[in-house]
This record gives structure tokens, C-alpha cells and sequence, in this order.
């Protein structure tokens, strides 16, 4: 990552915010130095995973043991609370059965945009072969326009809404997450599992389609000048100042560029759950800011990382032959 201001020196090391970041790069494109991402999606791989009826039960299994480790529940204070609702989502320890539920859920599936991982939730229910029908998929968060989620077998898949996407922005170009917490500005590490990203790499080689390779991400604030764009409502600086910036990013192993993946990072991390992410590229961005493809390109380019996904998850629940 580029700390601002800073000069990179091409045989410094890198300094790597997240192994696990894959990129699914179009097979026709230049290598890119910082790209529009099309999905951002964060796998969470629970071998099993318990989530308390009540709070009682908080109490005496608050960190509790999935498969080889504990998933860390770090708020000793859930422990007093009667009822835990949860807002954004439309959920609640009395209001809804959460461990029947969730309590089968394996692969938790992030991305930015409701109808895409709608769309995932779908093509997972295929690639699984459950019997449950189609229809039967609906949004579990439909009593809320701030998310929408998705259940198929041990699969979710959900979308964050805007404003969440805005908090997770704190990256401040470091290999870690900041956030104002009261008085404090609390820092943690982003960083993930190298083995979840050798093994994710591992099945981009039975996907003949398109070339994955394993690089750094850049995490900013926001799409445009954040991002070095010039077609932003504002701009203060020059292109040789967009191009230096970009060249030296590239130089440092950078590949992609997003706006969401830091908070997810640090969290995951701190509950000890294991984490990946998995991002397409759009575009060469020393050579233009926009994204000017055709819809269908799109629609293809999204479809790369559920792929990948759905590869990796049929492997780990021994479906693939």
C-alpha cells in the first residue's frame, strides 16, 4: 500500500495489505495498474457455525469452537442483554431462530450490489444440486432496504447498502483499518490467511477462461480522486501527477483498486475466522479512467469471481469429481 506522500523505492518490499486479494483479469488487457473493481467479494469459511438462541447461552459458549478454531465473540456485554436486535438487518434473538437459520452456514459471501449476489445465490443453488426449489430463495433482510440477504445450503450471500460501504473506507492507504472509537483512533491489522489464498489460486487453475494471479489491493476512500481518477465532480491534481502516482502503485505490486475490503479484513481477523477476497479488473487505469465496456462484457466480467467461488466451495464439500 502507498502511504501518502511517500516516495517508493522499486526495490523496497511491499508492504501487503491483504495475500489473500485475487484478481480476474481479462485475458485481453495490459496489465493493469489500478482497476475498476466489478465485485468485491469476501469469503468467510465457517467449518461449522454455532450462533446462540438466547443470550444464556452467550454466556457460556461466548467464544465458541468451529472445526479447528474458536470464532471469538469480542462484546462481553451481549452477555446482559435480554434481546439482541439486530437493526440493519431486520433480525432478532426472539424475534427469529438464528441457529436454524444460520447455524449450517460454511461460506459467508460478500458484494456490493443486491441483484448480483442475488444472481451468486442462484447460480449456488445450481451448482450445489439442492432440492429446495428456486423460489424458495427469497431476501432474508426483506423487512429493511439496508441489506439484502441470501441463504442457499452451508452459502450466504449478501450486499452491504451504501452507507456501510462509506464506513469502511478508513483504510488511510496503510495495511490496516482505522476507526474513531470515542476518544481514540483504534487500528488493526488487515491482514488474512496465506493458505485460503494458495488454495483459491489453486482452483483459478481448473477455469480455463480467464487468468488469475495473486497481487495487492489499494483501499481508498472513494472512486475518484481517492482512486486517481480525473472525471470526477472534483479534481486537484494534474495527469503527470495521476500517472506518477499510478506507475509507483504498480512498481509496488498494486493491481487493484476498492473501497470496501479493510473493515471486513480486521474483523474477520479479530474473530478468528478465516477470509479471502476476490476482485474482477476492469480496466487499465494508466491508460483511461472510465469504464466503457459493453453490458454483456460486464455481465461476463461479474461472472468470473462466482466461478471461482463456486469452485472453491464445491471443492471444500468434497462435490467436485
Amino acid at each position: 500500500m502507498l502511504a501518502p506522500g511517500c516516495e517508493l523505492d522499486p526495490d523496497q518490499e511491499v508492504v501487503r495489505t491483504r495475500p489473500e486479494d485475487y484478481f480476474l483479469r481479462p485475458p485481453s488487457h495490459a496489465p493493469c495498474t489500478a482497476c475498476g473493481t466489478v465485485m468485491t467479494v469476501h469469503i468467510v469459511e465457517r467449518m461449522a457455525s454455532v450462533i446462540p438462541a438466547s443470550n444464556s447461552s452467550m454466556r457460556s459458549d461466548r467464544n465458541t469452537y468451529v472445526g479447528k478454531r474458536f470464532v471469538h465473540v469480542k462484546n462481553p456485554y451481549l452477555d446482559s442483554m435480554d434481546e439482541d436486535i439486530l437493526y440493519h438487518l431486520y433480525l432478532g434473538t426472539k424475534t427469529h431462530n438464528l441457529p436454524a437459520m444460520f447455524g449450517d452456514v460454511k461460506f459467508v459471501c460478500v458484494g456490493g450490489s443486491p441483484n448480483r449476489m442475488k444472481a451468486f445465490a442462484l447460480f449456488m443453488h445450481k451448482e450445489l444440486g439442492l432440492e429446495e426449489a428456486e423460489e424458495d430463495i427469497k431476501d432474508i433482510c426483506a423487512g429493511t432496504d439496508r441489506y439484502c440477504m441470501y441463504k442457499t445450503g452451508p452459502v450466504t450471500a449478501w450486499a452491504p447498502p451504501p452507507f456501510l460501504l462509506c464506513f469502511m473506507n478508513s483504510s488511510n492507504y496503510h495495511p490496516r483499518f482505522e476507526q474513531v472509537i470515542l476518544d481514540n483512533i483504534v487500528t488493526r491489522s488487515t491482514e488474512l490467511h496465506k493458505e485460503l489464498s494458495e488454495e483459491l489460486f489453486n482452483c483459478s487453475k481448473e477455469i480455463p477462461t480467464f487468468r488469475t494471479l495473486i497481487g495487492h489491493t489499494m483501499c481508498t476512500y472513494d472512486f475518484y480522486e481517492g482512486q486517481g481518477r480525473l472525471d470526477g465532480a472534483l479534481c486537484s491534481f494534474s495527469t503527470e501527477k495521476k500517472l506518477d502516482y499510478l506507475k509507483r502503485a504498480y512498481k509496488a505490486g498494486v493491481r487493484n483498486i476498492e473501497m470496501e475490503s479493510t473493515v471486513s479484513a480486521a474483523m474477520c481477523g479479530l474473530c478468528g475466522l478465516t477470509a479471502a477476497v476476490v476482485c474482477v479488473t476492469l480496466l487499465d487505469r494508466l491508460h483511461c479512467d472510465q469504464i466503457n465496456l459493453p453490458h454483456d462484457v460486464l455481465v461476463e466480467y461479474q461472472q468470473r469471481p462466482q466461478l471461482l467461488i463456486s469452485n472453491f466451495i464445491r471443492r471444500r464439500l468434497g462435490l467436485c469429481d
